[in-house]
């Protein structure tokens, strides 16, 4: 295992908290996710569950959770179901996880084999009224494979048709928007490794290199440091690309005189961080393009001021277009003539600046939450303010990961470079071959 072992307690305390949360006489199941095939007989790599890594923190295929906090036999009222090694798995593979592995890991007394699943089933859920299924209602998703999860509904309700089937994802919604103090700091880990590469590629950026080059020179420093990678697809745009929001080829060469822009973060141990920084691909801002990053900055660092408890995501929206709307003014991009004149529904602002601020962030990079909900102490936020021009081939976004505190936000990426001048001075000391 790349990384250090997480303390059982945090799967513990989040069963403890779903426990709550359901009425009497409830069942709740949640299975791991499809290994999802590419061509021929390869397959893209195995990416758990959220939900199921929340409840027991395993990563690993052919996994399932089944809770029944009322259950009339006490040992049937959590049950973990893994896949059952064998030599020629162990062989090809590598063994899976063992039924002592499996129970240190999540602190679930009672592992079974996955085979045993359905006939438990058959035993649990005649007590149940309530069958809490798993389905992915994040607000941006589109879903047009069907999941495991997905097969497995439909398979339970046409066996039980009569039973009241339930909505788990709200209640995980709920519960994954407030982390515990130990995803936080493994949050901070990912933030860590995210800085250890971002310094890297201050000493290695310069006119002529690939936009992939820069992509290979990041993964080798989250590797090495025990991330299993980018915790999104980079996005690495120098020059026009940066007004790409979700450029990802990264397929072009930096020319001098051009800014990079770098969305990019590592994941740790299964959560995520997201970062960005946009630097002077030669090593010292221009005139224009400092005025331009200071901008953002401001803008940035008024953001973190109004995403405070009680405010809402739609009122906190709109400060920050406020904000950016006289970082803009004085970019000479809008007037302030036409910006008084502009429509509520349409406003100028959104040509430079169209994209939301903020978003959650935790087992997912735009993690999961409750629509509209407010702000509240413990949530993990991302602020990422930009102003694209594309007429000047120029685009800025910074961007860090706060903790929301009662009193001030917890920078999770104040190590990070951010100021000019020490983007600046970082760079100069790279050395050319």
């Amino acid at each position: 295992m790349r990384h250090l072992p997480i303390d059982p307690q945090l799967f513990i305390t989040n069963r403890k908290k779903l426990r709550k949360l359901l009425p009497p006489k409830s069942i709740v199941i949640v299975l791991a996710n499809d290994t999802y095939p590419t061509n021929a007989d390869g397959t893209m790599p195995f990416r758990q569950n959220s939900d199921l890594y929340y409840l027991c923190g395993v990563d690993q295929e052919e996994t399932a959770l089944v809770m029944m906090p009322d259950a009339i036999d006490p040992k049937q009222r959590e049950i973990l179901f893994v896949k059952e090694t064998s030599e020629q798995i162990a062989i090809w593979e590598g063994a899976k996880l063992s039924k002592e592995q499996a129970r240190a890991v999540t602190g679930i007394e009672r592992i079974e084999w996955s085979q045993a699943m359905e006939m438990m089933l058959l035993t649990l859920i005649p007590q149940a009224d309530h069958v809490f299924l798993t389905t992915n209602e994040h607000l941006r998703a589109i879903v047009s494979v069907e999941t495991a999860n997905d097969r497995f509904i439909r398979k339970c309700q046409a066996r039980y048709p009569l039973h009241r089937y339930e909505r788990l994802a709200p209640l995980m919604h709920k519960l994954r928007m407030i982390k515990e103090k130990q995803e936080i700091e493994i949050i901070q880990q990912a933030c860590d490794i995210t800085e250890a590469g971002f310094r890297r590629l201050l000493g290695f950026v310069k006119p002529g290199v690939g936009e992939w080059e820069i992509e290979a020179e990041l993964i080798h420093e989250f590797i090495r440091r025990g991330s299993r990678g980018f915790a999104y697809q980079p996005i690495i745009g120098s020059g026009k690309n940066a007004c790409v929001l979700h450029y990802i080829s990264n397929d072009c060469r930096c020319e001098d005189g051009d800014m990079l822009l770098l969305d990019v973060a590592a994941e740790y141990a299964g959560w995520q961080s997201d970062l960005t920084r946009t630097i002077p691909v030669n090593g010292k801002f221009t005139k224009r393009q400092r005025a331009v990053y200071n901008g953002v900055l401001r803008v940035m660092r008024g953001a973190n001021k109004i995403l405070r408890p009680g405010n809402t995501p739609m009122e906190y929206q709109k400060q920050v277009l406020e904000l950016m709307e006289k970082e803009l003014i004085d970019l000479k991009l809008i007037s302030a003539k036409d910006a008084k004149k502009q429509s509520p529904d349409k406003p100028l602002v959104r040509k430079y600046f169209m994209h939301g601020t903020s978003h959650h962030m935790g087992l997912d990079v735009h993690d999961v939450h409750p629509p509209h909900q407010a702000f509240a102490e413990g949530m993990v936020f991302t602020i990422e303010p930009g102003i694209y021009i594309r007429e000047e081939n120029m685009g800025v976004r910074i961007e860090n990961d706060v903790v929301i505190g009662k009193k001030t936000n917890f920078d999770l990426m104040s190590k990070i470079p951010i100021e000019a001048d020490e983007i600046e001075e970082l760079m100069a000391k790279r050395e050319d071959p």
